[in-house]
């Protein structure tokens, strides 16, 4: 039984297909002018409509319409009230349009929800989404500490921590846009760190769950402007972000003992984050599907047809 997931998000187009077992993501990162921190939600749109068809041709060069039993997508950013971006609504048209040709059902999730099961997946615990968990969802928009419960085939996301200001996606991309480095950002600093030796850093004072990032982009700020270092300041930048997450997750598992912590969003992807968390026994999936991807949509779509 295959399926088809779409996620449109505010700066990556996908869409996956999805087995039971195995499956493929075809993304494309959205164009951004050189030197902005982002895309205007109309750009964004118009970016989606553009790749779509593209991605499409990629997707049907390896399965057959005939094959598809269900198409999944997400329509917003969380499974919450109010949550809401124009640029999800590119891929719910395109999920409409191809469910109702091909006569198969059409569900909805959230991004978020997509970003936890796509990470369940690739690090081969999709028992987890059937089991309470801790969950990291850290991102360009969002740096949020989750409680995660199962719901139905589903997951349902309480947020019990995380920023209070600005997200490590944006400290990251800030950091970036301060080194003159392309957006996103988060490779290429994840690249620069690799080559610092420096190891001071800035501790965020953590209220139990919670932290602000904003003083930290002073800080980062303030550290290139003594050192005009790149690699430093890129290392930097890192090490007060994940120190900031260490210190929430550390009270975190004292407050819900014995049960795992899993990262996802495209900041799980960063090198330094993952050596930082690594005495937790984190579950960090592939950095493909850390970054947006449709694969957790398609798998959630999966499982919602099991019965």
């Amino acid at each position: 039984m295959q399926v088809i997931g779409f996620d449109t998000s505010n700066y990556t187009t996908s869409i996956a297909y999805f087995d039971g077992i195995d499956g493929e993501n075809y993304s494309k990162l959205l164009p951004v002018r050189e030197g902005a921190l982002g895309l205007r939600q109309s750009d964004a749109v118009f970016g989606h409509n553009k790749s779509l068809p593209e991605l499409s041709d990629r997707l049907f060069s390896d399965l057959k319409a005939a094959d598809i039993r269900a198409v999944g997508v997400s329509t917003r950013p969380r499974a919450v009230e109010g949550s809401y971006m124009p640029c999800f609504m590119v891929g719910f048209s395109h999920a409409k349009i191809l469910s109702g040709a091909i006569g198969c059902p059409l569900l909805e999730f959230s991004h978020q929800q997509g970003h936890i099961a796509a990470s369940l997946w690739s690090a081969g615990r999709l028992d987890l989404l059937d089991q309470p968990h801790l969950a990291w969802h850290l991102s360009g928009g969002t740096t949020e500490l989750l409680y995660v419960t199962p719901d139905g085939k589903n997951v349902h996301c309480t947020k019990i921590g995380g920023t209070t200001d600005i997200s490590a996606g944006q400290l990251i991309d800030r950091t970036g846009q301060l080194l003159n480095l392309p957006f996103p950002s988060g490779k290429y600093i994840d690249q620069l760190s690799l080559n610092a030796s420096d190891r001071e850093i800035f501790r965020v004072k953590c209220s139990e769950l919670d932290f602000s990032l904003s003083g930290v982009q002073n800080k980062v700020q303030q550290y290139f402007e003594r050192t005009k270092n790149e690699a430093e300041t890129a290392a930097y930048a890192l090490r007060c972000m994940s120190y900031a997450v260490c210190k929430a997750t550390e009270n975190a598992v004292k407050l819900y003992p014995d049960i795992p912590v899993v990262f996802s969003g495209g900041v799980a992807s960063n090198s330094l984050l993952r050596s930082t968390m690594a005495k937790f026994d984190p579950i960090f999936s592939e950095p493909r599907f850390s970054t947006d991807n449709a694969l957790g949509v398609a798998v959630l779509t999966h499982r919602a047809l099991e019965g």
